[in-house]
């Protein structure tokens, strides 16, 4: 105990055992500490770098997105300038041929290229003369008698009505029969 007293006098105290312990526990603390910080930075890091890729992947497939937009027609678009060009063709054939069934022949094939060409995007043709009228799809300009045709049929057809794979892309403008009238 006199020993004590005097390294204490002296400034030379002891370290017990268990001092030895908890400086060691709290440089291991230290130490953990330090390492969980580290990983928080790393962890920061990643998520900010993530966030930055997440925010650049919206960004190009916004562009994507606008880009196949604004050129989605050109496929169909490809698809009519044969038949752009057969007629074409048909009137230089006009102007140095007398024969107009020649013409006739060539725009009929034109007509009917460019109907498949339709076709095949999924434009398809409503049916018309002889057909029940129905204003979901046919549009009646006019109502005329007739002994022929019953009424509520389409009598005659103006301008066609075309279907875009299930929807109504425009309305056939047709006459409808108002059937037989008594006098």
């Amino acid at each position: 105990m006199a020993e004590q007293e005097e390294n204490k006098e002296n400034g030379l105290e002891q370290e017990s055992p268990g001092d030895d312990q908890v400086k060691t526990e709290t440089d291991d603390l230290s130490v953990q500490l330090e390492k969980a910080l580290e990983r928080n930075r790393e962890l920061e890091d990643k998520l900010l770098r993530m966030a930055a890729e997440q925010d650049n992947f919206k960004k190009r497939m916004q562009r994507e997105r606008e880009t196949a937009f604004k050129y989605a027609e050109e496929n169909i678009l490809r698809e009519l300038l044969p038949s752009l060009d057969n007629l074409e063709r048909a009137v230089e054939q006009c102007q140095c041929s007398p024969d107009a069934g020649v013409l006739l022949a060539g725009v009929e094939m034109t007509c009917k290229g460019l109907l498949n060409t339709l076709e095949k995007f999924g434009v398809k043709p409503l049916a018309g003369a002889g057909q029940p009228f129905d204003p979901n799809f046919h549009e009646a300009v006019a109502m005329e008698p007739s002994a022929d045709v019953p009424e509520n049929l389409i009598l005659q057809e103006y301008q066609k009505g075309y279907m875009f794979k299930d929807r109504l892309i425009r309305a056939a403008k047709v006459v409808v029969s108002k059937g037989k009238v008594e006098e």
